[in-house]
């Protein structure tokens, strides 16, 4: 992508390129808008509302909290699975009294890589169906939402309910389910966010953005409730119920929440204004022949002018799941001997899981003011592939245990609080703008579309990530 060629901004579009300035768009612009590669595959004459030209106001910022509040719900899933780290040692191990240490060190080895294998399973179960999730654009958002919402909540209550439940006796069995359970929840997971990244489009960017900031806050909830469970329960069951069941009680707002969000509609002129222009641009519309309401929207289209934002979301959130968690959640306290808790029972959830999530809703909620680089600019891939020296800085922490790399170049407890938080930093920064970016690019009728098609490099570089991690895990 040429970073001097001017960029004509989206009917649906808040964004302006500084070349732009303050011109106003003309009904010359229209025409020469018309001109752009997809649009011989749209309407001519679209009666849907210009929203670059009239933006009613977000009243309270209902919208906006709306969003945001689904943004947590969009990711809560993942996080509450991969924050619960100890809860999965302790129900696949071989011994629950862990009296030997050997045997212990032995059992969480096993227990690590079933951990790893089913975020696995979380990450590349979505990204086969990317052509199924924009078939399913076809159905109505509220069914593609509320039940992906419901399929979730079941699971979750599953989850809560087998905390209780012994199963020494079938471990293969309950790891099993917990990887089906792991596979229905991203697929429920990706239907869900994918169809808010597409609703969000016909939005300014700022929804789009509260939408991801909401994603990193579930992070950092998810991160917060694990530690206030360990010091509160007195064993790893107790812990894990009470942590599971915020899980359920989260979900179970954003059902509600969602359920009150068409009475919200018919107050909000904002709302009520860019969903006026989704019904007048359907993906529908977009076929090249055939019956519109059973079209798929054209992908050619929307890869030419996102092709480089999808690679750069895909490769953010690549180099993050590389080391996070499976890396970051590895390296242990140079103190840990002293038998202090800090160094021992709240290192690893401090260091690891809250300072990232925390670091990364921080990138996230800076795109809100700040939105540098634009999208056509060099500089935004440049950025992105810089964030590949973070994974060597965290393999040469203080990671245990060691069986190649020997070599610890940095052993102090400080070192992994920084690489945490800068790699959470640029994931919220940098994975932002090009979400935001996307359906902001495209024609109006191609926003919705555009936001699956983002949401699933981003999926795509979580498969990927999951995948080398493994590698690296073990290369350590």
């Amino acid at each position: 992508m040429d970073s001097t060629e001017p960029v004509q901004p989206s009917l649906n579009s808040s964004y302006l390129p500084a070349a732009l300035g303050n011109h106003i768009i003309s009904d010359d612009d229209e025409e020469r808008e018309d001109l752009s590669p997809s649009a011989s595959l749209l309407p001519k004459n679209s009666p849907a509302p210009l929203a670059v030209r009239y933006s009613p106001e977000d009243s309270y910022c209902l919208v906006y909290i709306i969003f945001f509040l689904m943004g947590i719900g969009s990711l809560l899933p993942w996080n509450f699975f991969i924050t619960a780290k100890h809860y999965w040692h302790f129900k696949l191990s071989n011994n629950s009294d862990h009296s030997s240490g050997e045997e212990q060190s032995s059992d969480l080895s096993v227990s690590a890589t079933k951990y790893s294998c089913s975020m696995f399973v979380m990450y590349v179960c979505p990204n086969a169906n990317i052509r199924v999730c924009l078939r399913c654009s076809r159905l109505s958002a509220n069914l593609r939402i509320l039940s992906s919402l419901f399929v979730i909540l079941l699971v979750f209550v599953l989850t809560t309910v087998l905390v209780k439940v012994d199963v020494s006796d079938c471990r293969m069995g309950f790891f099993a389910s917990t990887l089906a359970s792991v596979a229905v929840v991203s697929g429920a997971s990706n239907i869900f966010s994918g169809s808010m990244f597409g609703i969000s489009g016909h939005f300014p960017m700022r929804i789009s953005q509260a939408l991801i900031s909401g994603q990193a806050m579930g992070g950092t909830l998810s991160a917060v409730a694990s530690i206030v469970d360990l010091a509160a329960a007195n064993n790893v069951t107790d812990s894990a119920l009470a942590y599971f069941l915020t899980a359920d009680i989260f979900i179970l707002l954003c059902i509600i929440s969602y359920l009150l969000l068409p009475k919200f509609n018919t107050s909000s002129p904002l709302s009520r204004h860019y969903m006026l222009g989704a019904t007048h641009t359907s993906p529908g519309v977009m076929s090249e022949g055939g019956d519109a309401a059973s079209a798929v929207p054209p992908l050619q289209p929307i890869l030419q002018k996102t092709w480089v934002l999808g690679l750069s979301v895909f490769y953010v959130f690549f180099i993050s799941i590389m080391v996070f968690p499976a890396v970051s959640s590895g390296i242990q306290s140079v103190h840990k001997d002293s038998g202090n808790p800090w160094t021992t029972t709240y290192f690893v959830p401090l260091t690891s899981f809250f300072l990232y999530n925390a670091a990364d809703l921080c990138g996230r909620l800076a795109t809100a003011w700040l939105q540098v680089p634009g999208p056509t600019s060099r500089v935004l891939p440049a950025l992105v592939l810089c964030r590949s020296v973070i994974v060597p800085l965290l393999v040469f922490c203080n990671y245990q245990p060691r069986e190649h790399l020997q070599t610890v170049l940095f052993a102090d407890d400080v070192y992994p609080v920084v690489f945490n938080c800068l790699l959470g930093l640029s994931n919220g920064y940098l994975g932002t703008l090009p979400m935001i970016y996307g359906p902001k690019v495209v024609p109006r009728e191609l926003a919705e579309a555009t936001g699956v098609v983002m949401s699933f490099f981003l999926t795509l570089g979580l498969a990927a990530g999951s995948a080398f991690s493994v590698l690296l895990v073990h290369s350590i």
